[in-house]
């Protein structure tokens, strides 16, 4: 699930009383030649082998865009591929960063769709975003408007697109209808319960047992999850007392996998779908003859990465969903986690707490050097550290693609954090 992050951010407040770029037909703006960026030469544990380096820029192409990185988060994938564990690895040496948002500063002669001053995400994985300027291919990048917060924009791409998809792809849900899933805290989890909301459909939302129990169900309610239960009562017959409440589901969403996922089937109505995104436990889903046989359920598993692949002619799926996504981030009925701040000269602290299981939702620390931020998200659990041959201490804060044997852009925390420059 993909649950996220650490991001490279620099404000809007920065952009605005940075030296002007004047355009020129000839070569990149103003004084840009060279970009700050975190590079790898070879695959590794990320402290290891993650540098800050300078790069030169390269010449800008008549289909090419100059791209200044705003934001850009640290998800559980970017992780896996420094690491060389993901199921899709760039040419080495290779810029970290999946995701991110960043403002377009120059325009090749032959781009048509994009204009300076235009805020792009990646369109698909392995961009590299965390530098602090590209150059681009046009074709490679999606615009967003630019009046939604800086978080919300870099972090669009994975966990909100995730949750949107599979509560539209997989059964046609109508106002009242229940959903039920797992890992409820990570970032797709915590999306899937704002859009559920949004449309109005009833969530149960089932989480590991925790000594801060009630204040994570109180969140989790706030933003619009209409029951949070823990794992165990999926085994109880209280159960039988909540589908007195509300309907039983149409659909189940699995990040998990192992147990959980086997009772979240057995809660499903006749002929419900369960959609594995994810497998945390790092155990098969077993699924019950009955449940099979008698109820007809339908079992399936959604890659947000392969959408994106499958949808790359569609331009307008791709807009259609971000737009929806949008409106509801200006609304109100979206958010992006709150960050913590530290200095982008410890960015290795950064990845570092990317790779802890769990992280305090009361931390809180700032340190600033040298202009720059690096802000590390403490809302929620930290879904990181999902790696082949490590056991999670937490069951709803990481899954894992097991199809894939890596780890998805789809499954991360709500633990991000930002490097920022002002």
């Amino acid at each position: 699930m993909d649950v996220s992050r650490v991001a490279l951010m620099l404000s809007r407040a920065a952009w605005r009383r940075s030296a002007p770029y004047v355009t020129s037909a000839r070569g990149l703006s103003g004084l840009v030649r060279n970009s700050s960026a975190l590079l790898y030469r070879n695959h590794g544990e990320p402290s290891r082998v993650v540098k800050l380096e300078t790069l030169e820029l390269p010449s800008l192409g008549a289909e090419s865009v100059l791209v200044k990185m705003l934001a850009a988060p640290i998800n559980p994938s970017d992780i896996n591929m420094v690491q060389g564990t993901y199921a899709i690895l760039p040419d080495l040496p290779a810029v970290g960063g999946n995701e991110g948002v960043g403002q377009v500063i120059e325009v090749g002669c032959e781009v048509k769709t994009i204009k300076v001053g235009d805020w792009v995400i990646p369109r698909d994985a392995g961009l590299g975003t965390w530098r602090t300027e590209a150059v681009l291919n046009a074709v490679d990048l999606v615009t967003l408007p630019s009046d939604i917060p800086l978080l919300s924009a870099a972090t669009l791409g994975v966990n909100p697109c995730t949750a949107f998809r599979m509560l539209s792809d997989f059964e046609h849900l109508q106002p009242g209808d229940t959903v039920i899933q797992n890992a409820a805290n990570s970032g797709v989890g915590q999306a899937v319960i704002q859009i559920a909301a949004a449309k109005g459909l009833i969530t149960i939302n089932v989480v590991r047992d925790r000594p801060d129990l009630l204040q994570l169900t109180d969140r989790l309610k706030a933003m619009g999850a209409t029951h949070v239960i823990k794992e165990e009562t999926l085994r109880r017959p209280e159960m039988k007392e909540l589908f007195k409440l509300c309907p039983r589901p149409k659909l189940a969403l699995n990040g998990v996998g192992g147990k959980s996922a086997t009772e979240l089937l057995r809660q499903l109505q006749s002929g419900g779908t369960m959609v594995t995104y994810g497998g945390m436990a790092k155990q098969p889903v077993t699924v019950p003859v009955s449940a099979l046989i008698f109820k007809n359920v339908n079992v399936k598993g959604f890659w947000v990465t392969q959408w994106k692949r499958d949808h790359k002619q569609n331009a307008e799926a791709m807009q259609g969903m971000l737009d929806e996504l949008c409106t509801l981030i200006r609304t109100g009925k979206l958010s992006a986690p709150a960050c913590t701040e530290v200095g982008i000269e410890d960015f290795h602290k950064a990845l570092d707490n990317a790779m802890k299981p769990y992280l305090s939702t009361k931390q809180d620390r700032t340190v600033k050097q040298h202009g720059w931020w690096i802000h590390t998200v403490t809302r929620g659990l930290w879904l990181t550290c999902c790696l082949a041959g490590r056991r999670q201490k937490r069951e709803d804060t990481c899954t894992a693609d097991s199809s894939l044997h890596s780890f998805t852009t789809h499954v991360c925390s709500p633990g991000r954090g930002c490097l920022q420059s002002r």
